[in-house]
């Protein structure tokens, strides 16, 4: 929703090839890119053909009307759903509040997964109050009730999963399991 599929693409061009970002934004490539570049292409072309982007309006019904149409299209082993962030897709219907419309929207989402896709839910997370006070995205004291609007993703995730800096270790990130319906949580 905030990022234009050209540019997630140009993210992963930079990922796969090691090239700068900025260059590639910018279209300034050079001959000493080109074999990085190819090869990252090639990989793309690897799975290009089972990428689909959802385009305005961001609402869940636009979401199962694109994967209605795209399902054919896709892997036999089936449709993996990335729903990037659910605070900013709004589910069907008319919520009274933020809260209301992500408990709506979970209900509607636990539909994509009885039809057999797997979904990914991205959320956002309220800010924590670090050792001095002042206010981030980091810390130990992230959990369940750090999701925003959290009372459903809470319940309705079968597993639950914050990425966040590690404490004693700058420029690591923990994967936080934090809850894990059919299996042992496992931090990463």
């Amino acid at each position: 929703i905030e990022m234009p599929a050209e540019v997630l693409l140009d993210r992963q061009l930079a990922r796969l090839s090691g090239v700068p970002l900025d260059a590639i934004r910018y279209r300034n490539l050079t001959a000493a890119h080109a074999d990085r570049i190819d090869a990252a292409l090639s990989t793309i072309e690897g799975f290009a053909d089972r990428l689909c982007f959802v385009r305005p309006p961001f609402d869940l019904a636009n979401v199962a009307a694109t994967a209605d149409a795209f399902a054919p299209l896709a892997d036999p082993g089936g449709l993996l759903l990335v729903l990037d962030y659910i605070q900013r897709i709004a589910p069907p219907g008319v919520a009274t509040d933020k809260r209301g419309a992500v408990d709506a929207s979970m209900n509607y989402i636990r539909q994509f997964s009885d039809a057999g896709a797997a979904v990914v839910v991205v959320s956002s997370v309220g800010r924590q109050k670090d050792n001095r006070g002042r206010s981030s995205y980091g810390g130990e004291n992230l959990n369940l009730a750090s999701f925003k609007e959290s009372g459903e993703l809470e319940f309705g995730a079968d597993d639950a999963f914050i990425l966040a800096p590690e404490q004693d270790s700058p420029g690591l990130l923990k994967l936080s399991h934090l809850k894990a319906r059919h299996r042992q949580p496992e931090n990463v």
